[in-house]
């Protein structure tokens, strides 16, 4: 059963335009993208963000 922070939550992040997606990616890969952002100093999911827009912005 959910609590209510988790209810809470998980409206938050639907009012919000949050969401949250899976991908099967080669280990190999995954691990030296972590890697790379510990040692950029940045989050995995923000730096995905980014190169996520910037792949758009050069798609439109």
């Amino acid at each position: 059963m959910a609590t209510a922070q988790s209810k809470a939550t998980r409206k938050y992040e639907a009012k919000a335009g949050w969401m949250s997606k899976t991908y099967k990616l080669k280990r190999e890969v995954v691990e030296r993208f972590a890697q790379a952002c510990e040692k950029q100093g940045v989050s995995q999911a923000g730096q995905l963000a980014r190169m996520m827009e910037e792949f758009i912005k050069e798609s439109e």
